[in-house]
């Protein structure tokens, strides 16, 4: 992640539970992954679940995108209005 929307995840997280819950399903997965890095040898089932931790990570970063990106999008619409004035 972007050091700017580390930033922004920081200052929204404690007011947006949906967003706390991507982020700490996020790093959850992120250590589940280190794990399966740090093995030389997977069997077949252990590569069909780090791929399935890799693809709710992506869908939990998705999550997080999003949240940003609607925070933003109101940001910019209420700098608009304020600026009408």
């Amino acid at each position: 992640m972007e050091r700017r929307d580390e930033e922004l995840i920081a200052r929204l997280v404690e007011g947006n539970e949906t967003l706390r819950r991507y982020v700490e399903d996020h790093r959850q997965y992120e250590k589940q992954l280190e794990a399966y890095n740090k093995r030389l040898h997977l069997s077949a089932e252990e590569r069909m679940e780090r791929k399935r931790i890799q693809k709710l990570k992506l869908a939990g970063r998705d999550g997080i995108e999003r949240i940003l990106a609607e925070y933003r999008r109101t940001q910019e619409r209420q700098r608009a209005a304020s600026d009408t004035f």
